[in-house]
Order: C-alpha cells, then sequence, then structure tokens
C-alpha cells in the first residue's frame, strides 16, 4: 500500500525532494524552511491515503491551511508562484518514482487521493500567494495615493498661507511670500505631471519615435538650470552631438533626464556641482547625472531603483521617482543603471539603443520651437511646445 511506503521510507522520499529543491538554485536558509513544509505535507498525505483506505473521506482542512502557510512562505521569500507547482509536482514524481523502484503497486483509488491531495494543496497555496501579492499591490497603491495627497495639501496650505501673507502686508509679488507661492505652485505642477507619468508607464501609453538626444537634452536643461539656481547649485552640461538619435517616447525620455537631475539637486551637498554628460558609440547612447552626496554606504546602490526608497534625511517626495525611472527607461528597451563613486558621489546613468547611423545621417537637429534647423526632411520626433508638457518626476 502506498500509504506505507510513506510511512516506512519517509526520510528517503524527503530527501530525494530535498535534492531536487537544492538543484533549483535555492539559497540555503530558503531552501531548508521550504524543505520543512513538505515534510508536513507528506506526513497530511499519508494520513489521508489511511483515511481513504477505510472508505472515509479525508479531512482536508489540515492540509490546506499548510498549503496555506506555504504560499506565504514563498510570497515572503520572494520565490515564484510558479515554484508551488513545481514543488508539489516533483514530490509527486518522487513518490511515484520510489515506488515503481520497490514495486509497490499503486492502486486507482490511491492515485486519486494522491493527485486530489496534490491538487488541492497546490491551488491552495497558489491561491495564498496571489491573495497576498494583490494585497501588498493595493497597499502600496493606498500609501502612494495618501503621501501624494498629503504631500498636495501640505504645497496646497503653503500656497494659500503665502497670498494671505501678501494680503495682509501689502507686499508685492517680487518679495519672500511670492517666492514661497511660487515654489508651493510649482511643487503642485511637479506632483500632478509625476502621477501622469506613472498612469502612462502603468497603462503603457506612449509614442516611440526618432528622438534627437541634443533637442530633449536641451529643452530639460531650461528648466533645470532654473531649479539649481534656486538651490543654489550648479549645473554643468556637456555638449551634445546633433546627429545623435534614439528611437522613444519624446516625454518619458524627458521625464527620466529630468528626473535623474531633480534627484541630483535634492541630495549633493551644498556647494558641489551636478554634472550632466551624454556619450556615443554607435550602437549605444550613455545619459550620466553625477552629483556629489558623499557616496552610499555599501549595498545601497541596488535598493535605490526599488519603489518608497529614498536615500537621504530629505524625505520629500514619494521615493518613487527613481523606480519609476526604471520603467521609463525599459519602456524604450534600455536600462538604468547607479555607480557609487565612495566618498564623493553617485553616478546615474541612462542606457538606451541608439537609432542606427544610416537612419539618422539624413536626420536634420531640432530647434526646440520643433522647426527643423534647415528646412525639409525632417523625421524625428520634434519638441514640445512648451516647457509645461514636461514631467517631471522625483
Amino acid at each position: 500500500m502506498l500509504s506505507e511506503l510513506l510511512a516506512r521510507h519517509r526520510e528517503e522520499l524527503l530527501s530525494r525532494a530535498r535534492e531536487r529543491l537544492a538543484n533549483r538554485a535555492v539559497a540555503p536558509a530558503v531552501e531548508s524552511e521550504l524543505f520543512a513544509g513538505l515534510g508536513t505535507f507528506l506526513d497530511q498525505l499519508q494520513h489521508s491515503l489511511v483515511v481513504a483506505h477505510a472508505d472515509k473521506q479525508p479531512e482536508s482542512g489540515a492540509l490546506l491551511r499548510t498549503a496555506h502557510l506555504r504560499g506565504a512562505d514563498f510570497f515572503r521569500l520572494g520565490l515564484a508562484a510558479a515554484r508551488i507547482v513545481e514543488d508539489y509536482g516533483d514530490l509527486c514524481e518522487v513518490v511515484t518514482g520510489f515506488a515503481n523502484e520497490r514495486k509497490v503497486s499503486i492502486s486507482n483509488a490511491e492515485f486519486r487521493t494522491l493527485k486530489l491531495c496534490l491538487d488541492e494543496a497546490t491551488a491552495a497555496g497558489v491561491t495564498e500567494y496571489v491573495r497576498l501579492r494583490e494585497r501588498g499591490i493595493a497597499a502600496e497603491a493606498a500609501e502612494r495615493l495618501g503621501v501624494l495627497a498629503h504631500e498636495m495639501r501640505n504645497l496646497l496650505n503653503t500656497a494659500m498661507l503665502s497670498v494671505s501673507s501678501m494680503k495682509h502686508s501689502n507686499v508685492g509679488i517680487g518679495g519672500k511670500s511670492g517666492a514661497i507661492l511660487e515654489r508651493s505652485l510649482t511643487g503642485l505642477h511637479t506632483l500632478i505631471d509625476r502621477s501622469f507619468a506613472a498612469v502612462r508607464l502603468e497603462v503603457g501609453v506612449r509614442a516611440n519615435e526618432a528622438v534627437s538626444v541634443h533637442a530633449v537634452i536641451e529643452e530639460v536643461v531650461v528648466g533645470a538650470r532654473l531649479l539649481a539656481q534656486s538651490k543654489g547649485i550648479s549645473l554643468q552640461v556637456s555638449s551634445v552631438d546633433e546627429n545623435v538619435v534614439v528611437v522613444a517616447d519624446w516625454q518619458i525620455l524627458a521625464a527620466a533626464v529630468t528626473n535623474l537631475l531633480h534627484n541630483a539637486f535634492k541630495f549633493t551637498l551644498a556647494g558641489t556641482p551636478v554634472t550632466l554628460t551624454v556619450s556615443a558609440t554607435s550602437a549605444r547612447v550613455l545619459i550620466e547625472v553625477e552629483d556629489e552626496c558623499g557616496g552610499l554606504p555599501p549595498g545601497r546602490a541596488g535598493s535605490l531603483l526599488r519603489p518608497f526608497v529614498q536615500r537621504g534625511v530629505d524625505r520629500s517626495g514619494l521615493g518613487l521617482g527613481l523606480s519609476i525611472c526604471v520603467k521609463a527607461v525599459q519602456s524604450m528597451d534600455g536600462e538604468l543603471r547607479v555607480r557609487d563613486l565612495p566618498g564623493k558621489g553617485c553616478v546615474f546613468t541612462l542606457d538606451l539603443p541608439r537609432k542606427p547611423a544610416a537612419a539618422s545621417e539624413a536626420v536634420e537637429p531640432t530647434s526646440t520651437d520643433g522647426s527643423s534647423a534647415g528646412g525639409s526632411g525632417q523625421n524625428v520626433q520634434p519638441a514640445p511646445p512648451s516647457l509645461s508638457s514636461l514631467v517631471i518626476l522625483h
């Protein structure tokens, strides 16, 4: 009988299952935790077979609870839901293979019980995994919306107080209250535009066309210099070859570059410059923003690209800018990288595929008002008509 086989050779079966699990290159600590769950399931399977052999209906409550816990463990450990199906499937193959080796026949009733237990456990584990994932997504969305509303309320309150101060003090718009009002309105504009960018990326609304990198940088730098000046920061920009063209969505590319500059302005140390550099090979275009934030603690570079991660004492913003930037660059078949300069600062690099030279050599540079520098023959996406259409992420 299969139930007797499971009881007598439990450790051998678990050893074989563990070997299969180890072949999936799981970290030792994770492997140990997942292996323990398989042992519990094997015991419950053996009990179900005994109950079924006595012509009774197996009680699946304990088995389902164990499967739920296993699904929760997979989610907590950051493993894919598909691994739940694979692990239970492996255990089934181990059991049937071992029975064949020992020449133990599995009756139709036993096989049905085996398959039923595996199906119920797999379904329960995956269901719990998906439930936790969806709850996490909903919680993240709620947190994002709550923080956004909080920031907008703060900026609006500051703007209203500035107007009230100017009215009661009878001072002009050019004073300190006027400057505060301007910063508040700029902040509101930034929040709204960033939200539009996030939505466009989430729903996949974009129009990739041939875009002049020179024109994008020229447009972005106009607003960036104003922001840098307001913060007392020097922005240094290298010259950009007007023949460098990428296939991209103008607004999303501008958003990505602007976001990196805004991030650098936020964290670079007082009195230090922010540098924007563009370089290109025949195949790639690298847009690099370097700050002098003092460098990162060991192991922090990769975490900066995850949502809600902020790296300094300035906690303004949602901490979403860089993670959104990753999505923006990926939508253009590119990559965002972070390089730490220990004791000095950070370099963020947008690595994009360059439009083939043969197709871009005949392209004339585009001016910031969208007109061709030489007349006809233009096939590069023109710049937006005004700075108000730029998206700023932070």
